[in-house]
């Protein structure tokens, strides 16, 4: 079971510090770093299933041309782009997740779990194929009128539902343990960078050095006043 925890930990007081490690606290970061690695591992693979099994033959059959008959066969994008074009929003979804923060990313959540649904809806909806080959048996013949025969399938429809799957689970433990995950850039404060802490305090400014009047200024301090 994938915990819903932070995984950015929080301050700790001077008490906590001279305690030594919180076990619980370190199980809690642990389950949130699952959770990410979990959503990321689902969405990448997830995505990547669906564009490569929407490249596969999905469907074949033949139409009569000439007194004979020629095969023919349709990939998945001949039948129905939709699942490749989901799966790159969902690639970009589960990128963006972490750029993002409170509402923002609920948003990004939901179209990334969206955007899993749609894909294997698509699958499953267009798994059959004949009209992609109808349209390809018209095409060859020139004969609006053409239809494939002996049609059959393969599992790559079914293959594509499934890495669409996991984009939506994806997508669902986004929505559901995203709020405790960090987002890419954040700044966390430490003790030593606050303004009142006693290392910045304790900071000694030499007058006679300027690089050390140009610090105190970056840090916001007043070079010329006293302790």
């Amino acid at each position: 079971m994938v915990g819903c925890v932070s995984v950015v930990p929080p301050p700790r007081t001077d008490d906590a510090a001279a305690s030594g490690p919180d076990p619980a606290a370190g199980r809690d970061q642990a389950g949130g770093r699952r959770s990410v690695a979990a959503a990321l591992l689902l969405g990448a693979l997830g995505a990547t299933v669906v564009l490569l099994a929407s490249g596969r033959v999905w469907a074949r059959g033949t139409a009569a041309i000439g007194g004979g008959s020629l095969p023919l066969s349709a990939d998945g994008r001949a039948v129905t782009g939709v699942p490749a074009a989901l799966a790159i929003v969902g690639l970009a979804a589960l990128v963006a997740v972490f750029a993002v923060r409170g509402r923002g990313r609920l948003l990004v959540s939901a179209l990334l779990a969206l955007s899993g649904l749609g894909a294997a809806l698509a699958a499953l909806a267009y798994a059959d194929g004949r009209e992609a080959l109808d349209a390809a048996a018209a095409r060859t013949t020139a004969d609006t009128a053409a239809r494939v025969a002996g049609l059959t399938h393969t599992a790559w429809p079914y293959v594509t539902a499934g890495g669409a799957a996991l984009i939506l689970t994806a997508g669902v433990l986004a929505l559901w343990c995203g709020h405790a995950w960090p987002a890419m850039g954040g700044r966390y404060e430490r003790d030593g960078g606050r303004a009142g802490s006693p290392s910045r305090r304790a900071a000694v400014v030499d007058p006679d050095r300027p690089e050390d009047l140009w610090k105190a200024l970056d840090r916001g301090e007043d070079p010329t006043g006293t302790p």
